[in-house]
């Protein structure tokens, strides 16, 4: 061992007090070939771990054990005792059970899938495969307790010397030992959220009433809280495949598990009065989404008792070293069988190494109290838009003591104080205020209570512009605002004009987040880049000002908008809104412009065109989850559909409009997670424009001149290439997450994703509108037969970089087609 893990396992030895037996080491064979998955436990227990793929383990109790068994079949158990409380770095050699070699087949690798008990078990626990207990009732309750902890793990004498923590050194009296990796860690948030749950199985519907939370650490502690709950979503262990940092992992409870994992019987015993057996299972191949851990399952029922899950480090997820979980079970009956602890581990790290500094992530549920069938209301269950209730957030020691279902350890119950305390710290604020620029993009200037921002969009660059430079600020109090000021500068070098924008928002009601907004901005824009106009009066496509493009990107439009707009949100994620905007339009181009024929002789012809529009639309986002309850909150999820559906109306005369027209537009977005294969996007988008209208105000098909990939753009398509008033378009994007590749010698090292993509669209345009255009682009639309591309990617090139080859299908004969085409996307993902 080398000298920086001797200090290590001494500070565990030093600063952890609550375990009152540890121990570590290494399982070999007698080749001196580590055993992976080997079976190590506290003799005359149940509590145990397997050890890794390099043959590592640790583990801790708060009992004191006098000898480890170590196991795995086809060797000769042993059993080692262990003379003090904490026993490090031990060499455990397995003999092979040569006595037995006539009866028994030796397999240190793949275990048979045919004459197996444990598979025979295993498919004892399909055939009673149920689900939760819960649902064996028409109504439930239960009470919920929460704990969610970030800590920052692997803490050394190095860390504690360096200068980044010099004048903060009070922090390291917290810290503690990870019962799971053995490693030091010092906790740097903590929450408590205590529950009231009510179900109805008959209408599918649950509520869970928040009846006390508790928080410490950073002052945007709530989206921290939704980060890590949108990671470790609910799940089942008894379903197929497991939902985890937007993969899917194969259950070892799943039908399909023996085609992925190694199964052994291992051991029996009595758990709670109940007779158990205790299976062990492990990966059959690497680098896919699986783990490796044991379950104990009750003899009669078939039923977990419990159940232990560890990651695979092969598994081709980034940023993640660990993934631990836990999950015990009260086994009352035949049928009824409920949840009692869930406990759910992850480290965090930009290197898998062991001695990689990382920060933790934890949660641990509670459950208790059940109780059954006692009904309610059905507008009971109803999830109410606005749920803040500033006395849950203030909850008082009595009411933690009475609702805390597992009592804090000494290092958790200071974290509040230290925090608090850390806080106060100058140069911990200028770490934190450095964290917060890159994460948001905004700097925060407190004196003003304002952000300036965002950093991002400083620079951009076309061909009316030229290099483009942006300033911008918004107001900000807190992560919660009732209102909110925005505004920008920017300036062209090129065509020496000055562009500007303003807007506001009011939150005037909570309950039904009823929002008043308006704006006016002057600027240069690629309209011809999306099929639905933003709703931010602010808003600009990355098409307008990208710092390369493929081709000329000069069909560029100035525009005039004034907006004003009110929303709605009356049922929880359904959301309307009414706007009315004022626009002029023009061109910006020398080379490109937008006119029109004012006359039925077709002889006069406009270049500005000025419109006023109404618009009324409704989007509903099904399972959307958000944080804050301001002015402007944030998605704590990315799993929801949206289904948004709109009206627009242009009056003309009204404000000197210059054309009456009705647009009709619905589109359907729906994310999919295909099992183990990887997770599927999909977008379905139809519109139609009844009036005659000139190239301003039609649909255009959205290409993309960029290098960049961007999801529902054509990537081969030029601006303007296509322009319909009628349409429908699809676009399909499936992220495979690996699967092949990892199947694949040497690639499956690379941890690379496969990604597949196919987009089309059908429209045409009326013949009325081709003879009001004066235009200079020709009107083309994809009305003969559909306009369809496919692509091929590669992403997780070093983890942050994707690369897709883009293919046109069809209309090759069209003036500068381009059939062929890369495009790129940098991004960090788990």
């Amino acid at each position: 061992m080398n000298l920086k893990l001797s200090l290590t396992f001494f500070l565990l030895g030093c600063l952890s007090i609550l375990a009152q037996t540890k121990v570590s080491g290494n399982v070999f064979d007698e080749n001196n070939e580590p055993v992976a998955y080997a079976n190590v436990i506290f003799k005359g227990s149940s509590q145990g771990t397997i050890t890794n793929e390099d043959g590592k383990f640790y583990m801790e109790s708060d009992s004191n054990w006098e000898t480890l068994s170590v196991s795995f079949i086809g060797y000769i158990t042993k059993e080692i005792p262990l003379p003090k409380k904490s026993n490090y770095n031990l060499k455990v050699v397995l003999e092979e059970e040569t006595a037995q070699l006539d009866e028994v087949v030796i397999v240190t690798g793949k275990q048979p899938k045919k004459n197996n008990p444990a598979i025979d078990i295993l498919r004892k626990i399909w055939e009673h495969k149920r689900r939760n207990g819960l649902r064996k009732f028409d109504q439930y309750e239960y009470d919920k307790y929460e704990k969610i902890e970030f800590d920052l793990n692997t803490i050394d004498s190095s860390l504690m010397e360096s200068r980044i923590f010099k004048g903060m050194e009070f922090v390291f009296e917290s810290v503690d030992t990870s019962n799971v990796t053995g490693k030091t860690y010092l906790p740097i948030f903590v929450n408590e959220s205590a529950s009231k749950v009510y179900g109805n199985n008959v209408t599918s519907k649950e509520r869970d009433v928040l009846k006390g939370n508790k928080m410490s650490g950073f002052s945007n502690n709530q989206f921290i809280l939704d980060f890590i709950k949108d990671l470790y979503s609910q799940y089942d262990v008894y379903e197929n495949y497991l939902k985890f940092f937007d993969k899917s992992f194969v259950s070892p409870l799943s039908k399909t598990g023996i085609n992925v994992y190694n199964y052994v019987l291992s051991d029996s015993a009595y758990i709670d009065n109940k007779w158990c057996y205790n299976i062990i299972y492990y990966p059959r191949r690497k680098n896919e989404l699986t783990f490796k851990g044991d379950f104990w399952v009750n003899d009669s029922t078939f039923a977990i008792k419990k159940i232990n899950m560890q990651a695979s480090k092969s598994a081709n997820i980034n940023w993640v070293k660990e993934i631990y979980i836990e999950q015990e079970f009260d086994v009352l009956n035949d049928s009824i069988f409920l949840i009692k602890r869930d406990y759910f581990m992850s480290d965090f790290a930009f290197k898998k190494k062991d001695d990689a500094r990382g920060v933790y992530g934890k949660r641990t549920t509670l459950y208790d109290n059940y109780q059954f069938d006692k009904p309610h209301a059905d507008d009971f269950y109803n999830e109410e838009v606005f749920e803040y209730n500033e006395d849950t957030y203030n909850r008082d020691d009595e009411f933690w003591e009475a609702n805390r279902q597992e009592t804090l350890s000494k290092d958790e119950k200071g974290v509040y104080k230290m925090l608090d305390t850390l806080q106060t710290v100058k140069k911990f604020k200028r770490l934190y205020s450095a964290g917060t620029v890159l994460a948001s993009g905004y700097v925060e200037i407190d004196e003003l209570n304002m952000d300036y921002g965002p950093l991002f969009s400083s620079f951009g660059y076309n061909e009316v512009e030229g290099l483009r430079i942006r300033g911008g600020g918004r107001t900000y109090f807190g992560a919660n605002d009732p209102w909110r000021l925005e505004g920008f500068g920017a300036y062209g070098f090129r065509d020496k004009k000055i562009k500007y924008g303003i807007s506001g928002k009011w939150l005037i009601n909570k309950e039904n987040r009823f929002i008043i907004s308006g704006g006016h901005r002057k600027d240069i824009e690629q309209i011809g880049a999306s099929l639905t106009t933003s709703t931010d009066v602010l808003g600009r496509s990355l098409a307008s000002s990208a710092l390369f493009a493929k081709g000329t990107n000069d069909k560029l439009s100035n525009i005039e908008l004034t907006s004003l707009a009110f929303e709605l949100e009356p049922i929880k994620n359904v959301v309307f809104r009414l706007g009315a905007d004022f626009r002029t339009l023009s061109s910006a181009s020398d080379s490109f412009n937008l006119d029109y024929y004012t006359d039925d002789t077709f002889t006069e012809i406009a270049s500005e065109l000025k419109q006023f529009e109404t618009a009324l639309s409704v989007t509903y986002y099904p399972n959307r989850r958000m944080t804050g309850y301001g002015v402007e909150r944030a998605r704590a999820n990315n799993n929801f559909a949206t289904l948004f559906a709109q009206v627009s109306h242009g009056e003309k005369n009204l404000m000197k409009s210059d054309f009456d027209y009705t647009k009709l537009q619905f589109s359907y977005t729906q994310p999919w997670q295909v099992g183990g294969f990887g997770r599927l996007l999909t977008t379905v988008e139809a519109g139609k424009t009844f009036g005659e209208v000139p190239l301003g105000l039609l649909s255009v098909v959205p290409g993309n001149q960029a290098y960049f990939s961007v999801y529902n753009t054509f990537s081969q398509l030029d601006y303007y290439e296509f322009i319909t008033d009628t349409y429908v378009s699809a676009h399909m994007e499936h992220n495979f997450n690996g699967r092949l590749f990892s199947r694949i010698p040497f690639l499956n090292k690379l941890n690379l994703r496969e990604i597949i993509g196919l987009r089309g669209v059908w429209g045409e345009i009326s013949e009325e509108n081709i003879a009001l255009s004066a235009s200079n682009v020709p009107y083309n639309a994809p009305s003969e037969k559909v306009y369809y591309e496919y692509s091929f990617g590669i992403g997780n090139i070093f983890k942050v970089f994707r690369i897709d080859f883009n293919f046109r299908g069809n209309y090759l004969e069209n003036p500068s087609a381009r059939n062929f085409g890369v495009t790129g996307s940098f991004g960090f993902y788990f």
